[in-house]
């Protein structure tokens, strides 16, 4: 059987069944660019690639739809990560070093200023599930995440189903769209109460604060400045240091 990558983006659920008894060949612009196989416990070698292989060089980029069941029958059954917004599936590119160096500074902050207190900071991978309504169920891999209710709202598999009370992305050229616009408006209308951007590209951090699910207060914190929290007073993070390039060998 032979598919455009279009088709497959709007009936993904449809071919995955398909494909357990034949071969599907997808095409873009009229070339065959992948195959979709039905997968097994047998190594794939370098020439037949693997079903999340091939779905993964098609859209690495791209977000498909597919139904929440569809997602998590996907992410229990593989070793990628993902995240799920408004019916569509996002893959998780592997992070770079700035990103994860950054990460590990604010985490390092963050766990220091945390010490001692009800709420604690967390970080990826770690799948957040936020419900806009009872069928729009989302799930989101935060970089950074504070959560002041992690006891309570621990289920019986420990698993975290509660909302965050803060939530950090650290943006990049390919995730720049879906954490200022996508995520933005997720996080705003699920209950999270305030929102840090952290933009490497221009060593800049961006602050909301959301209350009634709207923005209430923001500021964009800038070179030798410090970004400072609204919902947890006293939180501050100096950005000369949150940005600071490691020492080089002489």
């Amino acid at each position: 059987m032979i598919v455009n990558a279009t088709d497959l983006k709007n009936n993904l659920g449809k071919y995955l069944r398909l494909s357990a008894g034949e071969e599907i060949i997808i095409t873009s612009n009229g070339r065959k660019v992948a195959k979709l196989t039905a997968y097994n416990d047998t190594p794939h070698t370098p020439s037949d690639g693997g079903l999340l292989r091939e779905r993964a060089h098609i859209y690495e980029t791209t977000p498909w739809k597919a139904s929440y069941q569809e997602f998590l029958e996907l992410s229990e059954n593989s070793d990628e990560r993902y995240e799920y917004i408004d019916g569509e599936i996002y893959l998780l590119a592997s992070p770079k070093v700035v990103h994860q160096r950054i990460l590990s500074e604010l985490h390092f902050i963050f766990y220091n200023w945390f010490q001692g207190k009800t709420c604690r900071p967390m970080f990826a991978p770690f799948d957040i599930t936020l419900k806009r309504n009872a069928e729009n169920i989302n799930v989101v891999q935060p970089d950074l995440m504070v959560i002041c209710d992690l006891d309570e709202k621990t289920d019986e598999k420990d698993y975290y189903m509660g909302v965050p009370s803060l939530v950090a992305e650290i943006i990049s050229e390919s995730t720049r769209s879906k954490d200022f616009i996508k995520k933005l408006d997720l996080y705003m209308s699920t209950g999270v109460k305030e929102y840090w951007i952290i933009n490497p590209l221009n060593k800049e951090v961006s602050i909301y604060l959301f209350e009634d699910n709207n923005i209430s207060q923001n500021a964009t914190y800038k070179k030798d400045e410090s970004a400072v929290s609204y919902y947890f007073a006293g939180l501050e993070v100096s950005l000369t240091k949150l940005f600071a390039e490691p020492l080089r060998k002489s």
